[in-house]
């Protein structure tokens, strides 16, 4: 009897995984949304059982305290994850609410589907660690702006945020739609302090509004030279030297008065 060797079959190298295309298109556990302006991405108190991925569009992650106050957290632009929270070991419920700002298109992934490609694909795991670090280094960045900074400047430096700056070759570009009021509440001031500090933007030439906001990259000179928009260079060298006079008098009382030469006698003694 005559055995037949049959061809070893030749092993068919499985595609390599690409996280861009994950991210661009439906699939298993995997759904393009559309949302139009104003309509929640979820809620705060919902189940927190997937993550979504912005790919056109802006958002608005918001809460609301338990005297109904609501506060916005942070504004999202394509390429952000929104409710990245929902990986965490114990699932649990919302603690913030999205909200799309513009016509946005974006791909909810569920919790399960997220969790295995983050375990089994390393180029993902490494894209979404990435994302994890800047959005963390950014709220760590509106934290100190928040205890530091003047509320003039946390406005400048959220208009330049939003115009996303950084990109060479970009026209100065107007930023999302948003108003006075949504602006008070993530710097931490009032709507009318933000018309105000507005209004000298514009005047300045930093900024033009009717109807949309366009930035100019001259509002960097509010947070670059550490001063306001209406204080000149000289007015700022002034100001800065009378209050090192005003040091120097407050520490010449004190070394003079009855109790630190007392103090100085006991040292002595």
């Amino acid at each position: 009897m005559t055995e037949l060797e049959l061809p070893v079959p030749i092993p068919v190298p499985m595609p390599k995984f690409n996280p861009a295309a994950f991210l661009a298109n439906a699939g298993l556990g995997r759904k393009l949304v559309i949302l139009k302006a104003k309509e929640a991405f979820f809620t705060q108190g919902n189940p927190a059982d997937c993550v979504f991925y912005l790919q056109t569009g802006h958002a608005r992650l918001t809460v609301v305290s338990e005297s109904g106050k609501e506060a916005t957290i942070t504004l999202l632009a394509p390429g952000d994850f929104i409710g990245e929270d929902s990986v965490a070991a114990i699932p649990g419920l919302r603690l913030a609410t999205a909200t799309a700002t513009t016509d946005c298109t974006a791909l909810r992934i569920t919790r399960d589907e997220m969790v295995r490609v983050m375990h089994e694909e390393h180029g993902f795991s490494d894209l979404f660690l990435k994302y994890l670090v800047a959005r963390g280094m950014r709220t760590q960045a509106d934290l100190v702006d928040q205890l530091f900074n003047s509320s003039e400047k946390r406005l400048a430096r959220i208009l330049l945020l939003m115009a996303e700056f950084g990109q060479p070759g970009e026209p100065e570009p107007f930023i999302p739609k948003i108003t006075q009021e949504t602006l008070a509440e993530m710097i931490g001031t009032t709507r009318s302090r933000v018309s105000f500090f507005m209004n000298r933007f514009r005047k300045h030439g930093f900024i033009e509004y009717n109807g949309r906001i366009r930035v100019h990259k001259s509002l960097l000179n509010v947070i670059l030279l550490d001063q306001p928009s209406g204080r000149s260079a000289s007015s700022a060298a002034l100001l800065d030297t009378s209050l090192t006079s005003a040091k120097a008098k407050v520490k010449a009382r004190a070394e003079s008065s009855p109790k630190t030469a007392v103090r100085r006698r006991g040292g002595q003694n």
